[in-house]
């Protein structure tokens, strides 16, 4: 099945919810950075909730930037995402050694940690981004976004989100909703939601048993009438290019670049997100020394 996200919103306009199925590209993110079951589980999870805020974003240049360091062993996990719901990221350390439950499941929040911060930063094109931070509560993910959203955004919201990991190390499911309650929502509507995400599988079982995410929705909301306005395809896309690495260097200043020229005739710039290398000879940098300058 593709990856795709669907949003919507009950009839009477209470509640708007986002669902997606991101097992493609968190497969794709575990090859790309080469990760272990546990810090694949905990990238897979902010990539799967970038995707969704990202589509709350209202221009096509608007950009979502989510961080999350909470000096476990997995170190700083970063996503970003623009308003179509594509995404990137990287987590600091992609080889976290297995952390199991009693359960037998991964332990995303020992791997993260709780002794941090989890930023969101929206660049929406003003003099100055918009930022809001919470401390984290469990480094589960979606627990401490449901907390952003309480303490930044002001809006109940309940965020469901799953990695499957097989035992080859391959991702299997992956996927999650953001379901949030809304002033026009009445008593009776919450209470039924509420009522229906006690009784909820967890999102990775849903989809590991062929349920779509339509149906993940449809069980939450139950009887309460809603629409899905848009369904997208959403995909694992980095928009790293030798242009942008060039400018990110001139910035860097006539002194950086002079180093590198008299240190190693040479620089290899490698992104973060995608792992692909960038090299630069002593004419390429000479010829960015003079941009520099000027």
């Amino acid at each position: 099945m593709k990856d795709y996200l669907i949003r919507g919103a009950s009839m009477d306009g209470g509640i708007r919810f986002f669902a997606c199925n991101t097992t493609m590209l968190v497969e794709e993110a575990r090859s790309i950075h080469d990760c272990y079951p546990v810090s694949i589980a905990a990238l897979g999870r902010l990539l799967t909730a970038g995707c969704m805020m990202g589509t709350m974003l209202k221009s096509e240049k608007d950009r979502l930037t989510i961080q999350i360091n909470g000096r476990g062993p997995a170190g700083s996990i970063v996503v970003t995402s623009d308003h179509t719901g594509n995404v990137k990221g990287y987590i600091h350390n992609p080889q976290v050694e297995l952390m199991q439950k009693e359960n037998g499941k991964l332990d995303v929040g020992r791997a993260v940690g709780v002794d941090g911060t989890l930023t969101v930063i929206k660049d929406l094109g003003l003099k100055e981004p918009y930022m809001g931070q919470v401390p984290l509560t469990t480094g589960e993910v979606g627990d401490d976004l449901t907390s952003y959203f309480a303490a930044s955004e002001q809006t109940p919201t309940a965020v469901g989100l799953g990695v499957f990991v097989e035992v080859d190390g391959r991702v299997s499911a992956a996927g999650g909703f953001i379901l949030q309650v809304l002033p026009e929502a009445d008593d009776s509507t919450v209470s039924k939601i509420e009522q229906n995400l006690t009784r909820l599988a967890s999102v990775t079982d849903m989809l590991k048993n062929d349920r779509d995410v339509e149906s993940i929705i449809k069980e939450i909301l139950g009887d309460i009438p809603y629409q899905i306005y848009e369904n997208m395809d959403i995909r694992y896309i980095c928009d790293c290019s030798r242009e942008r690495i060039e400018r990110a260097l001139i910035s860097m200043g006539e002194k950086e670049i002079n180093d590198m020229i008299i240190e190693q005739n040479m620089a290899e710039v490698v992104c973060h997100f995608c792992n692909r290398k960038y090299q630069f000879d002593k004419e390429d940098l000479s010829q960015m020394l003079e941009k520099a300058k000027a």
